[in-house]
Order: structure tokens, then sequence, then C-alpha cells
């Protein structure tokens, strides 16, 4: 599974972090990031949720 961020339309309201914190942080200019392409296995439940909790549709999941 791989996550992606839309860094535009990211608003950086810290959800994904706040779900996710290994994962994902908020950089300096109020975009998030995520620290891997591909979500390690133990994390995948933590992205699927921040996923479905960020507000403007800012993350997706890519699978296979």
């Amino acid at each position: 599974m791989k996550v992606a961020v839309d860094r535009a339309a990211c608003q950086g309201t810290g959800l994904c972090v706040a779900v996710a914190a290994d994962v994902f942080e908020i950089e300096d200019d109020g975009a998030a990031v995520a620290h891997f392409e591909d979500v390690p296995s133990e994390q995948e439940q933590a992205v699927r949720e921040a996923v479905s909790v960020c507000p403007v549709g800012a993350l997706s999941i890519i699978e296979g």
C-alpha cells in the first residue's frame, strides 16, 4: 500500500498527524508530508483512518 499527499489541497489541519504520527508530519510550509511512500504494514490501519478523517481529501491510498 502506498499513500500520497496532495500538498496543494492540504490545509494543514494536522488530523493525519494526530491519527498516524509515525507516517505524517506538517512541514514548515503548513502542508502534510508522508515519511514513507510505501506504508509499513503495521501502519496501514492508521493511514486508512488518516485518509478517512482528512477534511479536504488531500490524502489518498494507492493499492498494489
